[in-house]
């Protein structure tokens, strides 16, 4: 996974590496070494783990904001570069390939929000469910089960994550890819503190702490569809049926106030240009509405187990 890098000896939290470190990759100790000299001073490390260009800011943006802002280190990791994509704003003619864009929207998101990456796993968008895209032997949804986790695998050892955020089982709406992710980080979650697994990428052992799903509630939605009614929308005539969308509201874990973040968030959603609709659900909401809506992440904690009673309110709490 020669895209994946680890922190170089100049970076600090929130900066991403000066230099290509990819000439160190040989010497796996070594880069372990620097690194857990060079980024002592973070806080502790979030690692998110997801499948194209606009995965972190339409769901994660403002945690992800948040938590660099406090001063830990959090890493983007991304398995596709969005090959499969289409250009979803009117406005916006080009003839570059769409992966060009993408990436470059993907980059402008990572520098608003205050993190490293993205790091690439180096699969292609398999596009959504049903298409061409899903049977290319390159693609992410047909990749091999146990080399796509040990790439995830890879990148752990390297980062040393604390906590890994992914996609809930279903992945939001039952794009492959997003289905993919969420099953390869679970695996890569459990497999990386085994030292008889993917020995031979010569990294030591790590253990993450806590693994998080994103997870939207269904109390969202609905309260969505009331205040597309009062704007004098029909969710039914926009193919919005809240009860269609998002998780039980009972699966809700943790819930991070991002309100303080919310003008990072909406400037690293805007960076995704190609991929905001005006048409879209988002696009139909009033502007105070939505961020009524934005200023609350949601998450399901896998591990440990969540508490049955409360809600917590930080991803770091126990650690």
């Amino acid at each position: 996974m020669g895209e994946v890098k680890p922190c170089s000896a100049t970076q600090t939290a929130g900066q991403r590496p000066p230099f290509d470190t990819s000439r160190l990759r040989w010497h796996p100790m070594a880069l372990q070494i620097l690194c857990r000299r060079r980024c002592m001073s973070h806080r502790g490390t979030l690692m998110a783990i997801y499948a194209h260009p606009d995965d972190e800011s339409f769901g994660t943006g403002g945690t992800l904001a948040l938590y660099a802002e406090r001063g830990y280190r959090v890493v983007l990791v991304t398995a596709t570069k969005g090959e499969a994509g289409e250009i979803q704003d009117p406005t916006m003619q080009s003839d570059e390939p769409i992966s060009e864009i993408r990436q470059r929207e993907l980059k402008c998101a990572c520098e608003i929000l205050g993190i490293e990456g993205p790091y690439y796993l180096g699969y292609r968008d398999s596009g959504m469910a049903g298409t061409p895209d899903n049977e290319r032997p390159d693609s992410f949804l047909q990749a091999d089960l146990d080399e796509a986790t040990g790439r995830v695998v890879e990148a752990i050892r390297r980062f040393r994550p604390d906590v890994i955020v992914t996609f809930e089982p279903g992945g939001g709406y039952g794009h492959p890819d997003h289905v993919k992710a969420s099953v390869v980080a679970t695996r890569a979650f459990h497999l990386a503190g085994d030292p008889a697994r993917y020995a031979e990428q010569g990294l030591a052992p790590w253990q993450p702490k806590k693994l998080y799903y994103t997870a939207l509630p269904r109390r969202m939605f609905r309260a969505m569809a009331q205040r597309m009614r009062e704007a004098g929308i029909d969710p039914a005539e926009r193919g919005f049926n809240p009860e269609e969308r998002g998780m039980p509201d009972e699966v809700i874990s943790t819930e991070i106030d991002v309100s303080s973040v919310l003008d990072k968030k909406t400037r690293a959603f805007l960076c995704h240009r190609s991929q905001i609709s005006p048409n879209g659900i988002i696009a139909q909401l009033p502007t105070e509405a939505m961020r009524e809506f934005m200023k609350t992440e949601y998450f399901w904690r896998v591990v440990p187990e969540a508490p049955v009673e409360g809600i917590e309110r930080d991803l770091f709490a126990g650690l």
